[in-house]
Formats: C-alpha cells, structure tokens, sequence
C-alpha cells in the first residue's frame, strides 16, 4: 500500500512581531538590515499558547478547509520540540481536544528542521504497514520563541511560531517516495537549549544571564544556535542527500517540479540553492512572513506554494529538512496523487 498527501492547513499564532517592533527594542540595526540578513519581515508569535493550542488550530484548519472528516483519521502524529508537559504526550491531548475517536493511535516525536521529512517516512510505513489503515494525520507545531532570550538579536529576528496538519492517505499511487536520512549527532551542541531538562536541570547558575560580544544576551535555558556551523554542515549535508533523492526515485533534477526546503533564512537558502544549480523558478523561498518556524516551515511552504498556483495536482516535487540534532532528510511529493 502506498501513500499520498492529500491536504495541508496551518495554524498562525496572532500575535505579530515585525521588524520594525525589534528595531524598537533593541536600538540597533534597521528594518532593511534585519531583512538583508534573515529574509524576514514578520513573524507570528505565540502570547501565552501552547503547543496543543496550535495544534488544535491546525487539526480544525485542515478539517474546516478541506472537508476531512475527524472520524476518518486512524493514526495522529505530532511533531514537536515544546510539549505541554514531559508526561504526558501532547499527542494525547491534542487527539482529546479535536474529537478524534478513541480507538486510535496518537504520539509525540521531537524533532525540528528535518521533522515534517520524518513524519512523512513515519506516516508512509505506518499505512505501508497497516498499522493505521488509511489514513495518518500528521501536525507540527512549536513555540521556540518561548525558548529565546528577548535580548538575543540572532534568534529573535529569525524564529517565529506555527503549527500545520497534513492528511496522508492510502493510495495505489506512489504519492510519497523513497527517502534518504541522516543523522550525526555529535553535533548536537550546534543548535540546543543547554539547560532545563534532566541533563542540566534548572537551577540559579541556568538562569544567569551572560552576553555575548556583539551584544546578545542569554542564559543555559535559552536557545543556542552556532550560526556558521549550521551553515558549514547544511552546505556539506545537502548536495549529497539531494542527489541520493534523485536517485532512489529515479529522477534527474529536470523531472522536478518544484523544490521545498526547510526554511532556515533566505541566505542559506540562496547559498544551498547556488550549490544544487536549481533554477530560480523550481525553488521556493516563503520565509518573510513567518520567519523560521521548525517543523512547519516546509508544510507552509507546501501550502501557500499550493495556493499560488506553483504547484499542481501531479507535480513532482522534492521536500528536504535540515538542522538540529543534527538531523537532515528528504525525499519526492507526487502532489495529490
């Protein structure tokens, strides 16, 4: 049995930060440089929600957009970095609080840049399986600027907050392909919130804040992002996985439609699109207004991409995540077949 997604909704917080607000606070920069370095313009922020918040708004999204019926979905998966609780998973919450029925199965994985790639291959072999029959919902949701520092330049005018859903359906199609995956986590220190959990509990010293010589405040139990690094390891991680997405779906780069990446900044961006030699017009940046949003950044992609008009039914399209874990992965949308 194979797989194929069939919709995808998204959920914004309403809160907006725009950059004209962090020039504001912080008294430094302009607008225009923010922009120039980040390729944002806004970002949605979350004012006191929670995970299952944006979660619960996705689910309801893709239900009242699409005409998916609750009752119809056998398996719900939830993307994650920042559940309601360390017990239990939001998931189960999350499953409760849309209605779903209680005979079936809910969980919680956490993982960011390359997450919706992952819950993909987790979506597809669950109804390659049979596990869950016919048909796999999948949400991302996170609220990282919960975890930024306010006086942290770097972080602050990249992240924003979202949440999407994706119905994935059993089809005779081959709507989901093959995938190539990575994982090296030792470079897990590259991007991490230090403090806070078991590791490194929560005390006087993690909460102590320090600042850095350009000015950026933070304390342990605040992100932490190696910026350069990140960069150095996508460039390295990204042609090579590229590649092996064409290859084991049999595919050269003029069978592609389009190109959806996770939307990390517009100059990574523009640097990994310059390594891959893609045309302008089969890659998307869709990062301005909403910033980087984890998980959801591709699924967001994938929709306004969809609503524009750039992709179409029987498009063939490449999805690749990237970031912490450090963590990456890909792989070919037949879009809604």
């Amino acid at each position: 049995m194979n797989a194929s997604v069939r919709a995808v909704s998204a959920y914004l917080p309403e809160k907006v930060l725009d950059n004209a607000e962090l020039v504001r606070q912080f008294g430094v920069w302009t607008e225009a440089k923010i922009f120039s370095k980040t390729g944002v313009l806004r970002r949605h922020v979350v004012d006191g929600e929670l995970v299952s918040d944006l979660a619960v708004g996705a689910g309801e999204a893709l239900f009242a957009e699409h005409g998916v019926r609750r009752e119809e979905i056998d398996f719900l998966l939830l993307c994650t970095e920042f559940p309601d609780h360390f017990l239990p998973s939001t998931a189960c919450i999350v499953q409760d609080r849309l209605g779903l029925r209680k005979e079936i199965g809910a969980l919680d994985y956490n993982l960011g840049c390359s997450g919706y790639v992952y819950g993909l291959a987790l979506a597809k072999g669950l109804i390659a399986g049979g596990v869950a029959a016919r048909k796999v919902l999948l949400i991302t949701a996170d609220t990282v600027t919960r975890a930024i520092h306010p006086g942290d330049k770097s972080t602050r005018t990249i992240f924003g907050d979202a949440a999407t859903a994706t119905l994935l359906e059993a089809s005779d199609s081959e709507g989901v392909g093959r995938f190539s995956m990575g994982t090296d986590g030792g470079g897990a220190d590259r991007l991490v919130i230090p403090a806070g959990a078991w590791a490194r509990p929560s005390s006087p010293e993690t909460r102590a804040e320090t600042v850095n010589r350009w000015g950026n405040a933070r304390t342990p139990e605040n992100l932490y992002m190696d910026g350069p690094e990140i960069l150095k390891f996508t460039l390295e991680v990204a042609p090579p996985c590229f590649d092996e997405i064409l290859r084991f779906n049999g595919m050269t780069l003029s069978d592609v439609d389009l190109v959806v990446l996770h939307q990390a900044s517009r100059m990574l961006l523009e640097r990994v699109r310059d390594a891959l030699e893609i045309p302008e017009e089969k890659f998307v940046i869709d990062i301005e207004n909403y910033g980087n949003t984890t998980s959801s950044t591709i699924p967001l992609a994938l929709r306004d991409a969809a609503r524009e008009g750039r992709l179409k039914k029987g498009d063939r399209v490449v999805v690749m995540g990237f970031g912490v874990g450090l963590s990456w992965g890909g792989t070919v949308l037949r879009w809604g077949v």
